[in-house]
């Protein structure tokens, strides 16, 4: 009652008991813990809803054929950092969660990043099941090249999964998605006081702490499938994974060989001499630590550095110095110093021409010469 009190005042009834068993060596069932408590006068924090009848949809039956996915925003550190979003993913058969991130906001980098991590740990699975936010679903109007293809328009995630060959399956509730709306249900009870007992107050302590806690996490939770074996496809080494899973930008190259990209100008990396690209379209795919591909016909012209590597923003890229195209500096006109009371004429002030200046001769000249024209039209007619 003391540990009831104290350190865990705010725990349900089977945390408690799975708490005191692996930190306490007090070996109690739920129903105890809820017992005792009960008996002095402390219910569980945990309010329970009442049930409500839906239609039960049958798990898959093997491990990798379906990955729920979603973002949880949430005071997960309680006050002592900013608010931030869990991207996490669960197995539809065995409940395991392969991994999560926490980020700033819900971004397509936080999903690319589960992607990355997955496909080299467990392999790339068959179907992603999200809702039908725009970071997965493009609600603008399909591009000729997906209209001709007979495709429906797809956000940057939505490409990126296509190229690799996961089926996107959009739900039409939270309630279809139910796993993982109950999964960040049991986090935000769970997670939230792991991150409290660590002291964890930044994002990068935050993301520490979720890689400790997810393989305690998984031996607790994970359920075995119906079906033996994995539907997860081989795994991809990290050289793989950095080349397949990138954002994919198309532009075309100005004749000077630049590139113009989210308002830099960028020179192309040292190419062939004899190969022209003034006027191609080429691919730049912006990979998940940071760095720009330049690629022309599925061949890797070079790599564009960023100012610092990292996960980056979609549709944003800054470029290190060296990458930007050279751009000569305005040039400054002096004005001429003001000599017997004439009027200084700025540089940048347009200068009207004289009354017999050559160009406006030859002007009075040619409107005469339609006058005429136009009065003898007039007297034959």
């Amino acid at each position: 009652m003391a540990l009831a009190k104290g350190l865990y005042h705010d725990y349900n009834n089977c945390h408690f008991a799975e708490e005191l068993e692996e930190r306490h060596d007090i070996t109690v069932s739920s129903s105890t813990v809820r017992r005792i408590r009960q008996r002095h006068g402390l219910p569980s924090p945990r309010k329970r809803r009442v049930p409500r009848h839906r239609r039960r949809r049958e798990r898959y039956p093997q491990a990798g054929m379906l990955l729920q996915v979603d973002g949880s925003q949430h005071d997960w550190l309680e006050g002592r950092g900013p608010w931030l979003t869990l991207h996490a993913a669960i197995d539809d058969a065995t409940n395991e969660v392969p991994w999560a991130v926490f980020r700033e906001t819900e971004d397509a980098t936080g999903y690319a990043l589960l992607i990355h991590h997955i496909s080299q740990t467990h392999g790339l699975p068959l179907a992603l099941y999200a809702d039908r936010h725009t970071i997965f679903q493009n609600p603008k109007q399909a591009t000729i090249e997906e209209q001709l293809a007979g495709l429906e328009p797809r956000s940057h995630l939505g490409h990126l999964l296509g190229s690799l060959d996961i089926h996107l399956i959009g739900a039409r509730s939270p309630q279809a998605k139910g796993r993982i709306e109950r999964l960040f249900r049991t986090l935000q009870d769970r997670l939230v006081k792991e991150l409290r007992r660590a002291g964890a107050d930044t994002l990068d302590e935050a993301n520490v702490v979720l890689r400790k806690y997810l393989p305690r996490f998984n031996r607790r939770f994970t359920k075995p499938p119906a079906q033996s074996g994995s539907a997860y496809r081989p795994p991809l080494s990290r050289a793989e994974a950095n080349a397949r899973i990138c954002f994919t930008y198309w532009r075309t190259v100005t004749n000077d060989h630049t590139i113009s990209l989210f308002g830099h100008d960028l020179n192309l990396p040292d190419i062939p001499v004899r190969l022209n690209l003034a006027g191609r379209r080429i691919q730049l795919r912006h990979r998940l630590d940071g760095r720009l591909a330049v690629v022309y016909k599925q061949q890797v012209l070079g790599l564009l550095q960023p100012v610092q590597l990292g996960p980056p923003r979609l549709e944003q890229f800054e470029p290190a110095a060296k990458h930007l195209a050279n751009s000569l500096p305005p040039v400054q006109i002096p004005s001429p110093p003001p000599s017997n009371g004439s009027k200084v004429i700025s540089a940048q002030e347009p200068r009207k021409p004289d009354y017999n200046h050559p160009w406006r001769r030859q002007g009075r000249a040619a409107y005469r010469r339609r006058q005429q024209q136009e009065e003898l039209n007039e007297k034959f007619d």
